[in-house]
């Protein structure tokens, strides 16, 4: 066959092999060996179950044959991050200091992949214990971006969303504690969902604890509504886990519902902005007006700088633990930017850490409220276009390190309220940008639904990234 299987979104996937026109088998070998030939380009993937991946798809191939599939997915390829737990693949975590056992279980999202019938064959790169919204760490170097591999993917789940966009599968899980899943996605030209804390379920319990959640990143909200009917499922393992319910998210795709109410804040707080991301954030959320939504420029309910004051305390007093759980004589071991903020961390008093609980309940509130009047809330998805690799901040407006490049997103891991990213087009460097969508509480179909709705109308056309002659 002539199809591109490695460009193939999942859904395309499940009816080509529904019509014979495809395999499993020829998928897998295609991802196979475009994950060979970019693993020195790309640095998305750290571990790669080649043996592993071609039995499955056997499998999957024959449960096809027979008119079996276990779901749309079954024999699709995902890609799951190095903090989530793969079965007999070591928890590396992306740092030199794990002792690299292989774990005994699968993380509640991959058992439900692997269920699924889904060929989970790799392991995608983080920044060590996912501290930085970028992708490097002392354990596996840089990752870059496909769409120009001199930039970052971004992160923390970078090496998830270079790998979709470089066609290393066409779906990944990413973890998202303060923008991990959206920012990546955002800055690959990916949909990416943090769904309503406690709809995926997690285990082990993050380092981060409630400010994380697992979750889809994938070219279409088809494919992200395919991985949420799978993963959105409760498991015993996580005491937040939300209950059961019947949601199709495939189902509730297609056009919004009339005379959506909608709030679009182009900043959150005082923070520098790309004036071309604003200028094609502001085209996007116009553009929900053709899809019979009526938008409104808001202000943010609330103080930017306390709630961010509030999440980094959340953050860095987490991160302190690492110094107690590592011995003090391999702290050098660490990234430089993980010890500082585990240093920071311990410099976090108990009266700090109280006052960020407080505010953050009051955060939750003010946009609790707001969602009562607002069906949907736009953004930016990140303030800045994809930065040099390697780098952990990019340059400000007054040329000095900008500190809030990424101010959109963190909130609502405080909040626990569903967000997604979908990419709104290319800049003129041709790197892509995103917009953030968020909504109330359990709202998870409805952010999806949006994503949909805005992308059918503006496609993104992946060139095959990068090039592999």
């Amino acid at each position: 066959m002539t199809t591109d299987l490695t460009q193939a979104s999942a859904a395309d996937l499940g009816r080509l092999y529904a019509k014979g026109k495809a395999s499993p088998v020829e998928t897998m070998k295609a991802v196979l060996a475009r994950a060979d030939a970019l693993a020195a380009t790309v640095n998305a993937l750290c571990h790669v179950e080649t043996r592993g991946a071609l039995a499955a798809a056997r499998a999957s191939e024959k449960r096809w044959k027979k008119g079996e599939p276990r779901s749309a997915l079954d024999g699709v390829p995902v890609s799951v991050k190095e903090l989530v737990r793969v079965k007999g693949w070591p928890a590396s975590m992306g740092s030199k200091l794990t002792d690299k056992t292989p774990a005994d279980a699968d993380a509640p999202a991959v058992a439900r992949l692997r269920a699924a019938g889904a060929v989970v064959f790799a392991q995608s790169t983080s920044s060590e214990y996912g501290h930085k919204g970028v992708t490097d760490s002392p354990l596996h170097g840089i990752t870059r971006n496909p769409w120009n591999t001199a930039l970052t993917p971004g992160g923390s789940s970078g090496g998830a969303g270079a790998a979709v966009a470089a066609g290393l599968g066409p779906i990944a899980i990413g973890t998202d504690g303060g923008g991990s899943v959206r920012i990546p996605a955002s800055f690959n030209g990916l949909i990416g969902l943090k769904a309503t804390f406690g709809r995926v379920p997690a285990w082990p319990p993050s380092m981060t604890g409630d400010l994380s959640n697992t979750g889809p990143m994938a070219r279409t909200a088809l494919d992200a509504a395919l991985m949420m009917n799978v993963i959105a499922r409760p498991d015993a393992r996580d005491g937040s886990a939300l209950p059961a319910d019947d949601t199709d998210y495939t189902r509730k795709l297609g056009r919004l519902p009339k005379k959506l109410k909608v709030g679009f804040a182009l900043r959150l707080g005082d923070h520098p902005l790309d004036i071309e991301v604003a200028a094609m954030v502001t085209k996007a959320a116009r553009d929900f007006a053709a899809l019979g939504c009526k938008v409104e420029e808001v202000e943010a309910p609330f103080s930017f700088g306390e709630a961010s004051r509030a999440f980094v305390v959340h953050w860095l007093s987490a991160l302190q633990r690492l110094l107690q759980v590592f011995p003090e004589a391999r702290h050098d071991e660490f990234d430089p930017s993980l010890l500082a903020g585990a240093k920071a961390g311990l410099r976090c008093t108990l009266q700090d850490v109280v006052n960020a609980q407080v505010t953050r309940r009051d955060l939750t509130l003010a946009w609790n409220l707001f969602f009562e009047k607002y069906d949907l809330l736009l953004t930016p998805t990140v303030a800045v276009q994809p930065f040099a690799a390697g780098t952990n901040l990019p340059p400000g407006p007054d040329g000095k390190p900008n500190v809030m490049w990424s101010p959109y997103t963190p909130q609502f891991n405080l909040t626990r309220h569903p967000a997604a990213t979908v990419p709104v087009g290319l800049s003129r460097q041709g790197l892509p940008v995103g917009l953030q969508i968020v909504s109330a509480h359990y709202k998870d179909a409805l952010v999806l639904r949006a994503a949909a709705a805005f992308a059918e109308i503006h496609t993104l056309r992946f060139p095959v990234l990068p090039e592999t002659k």
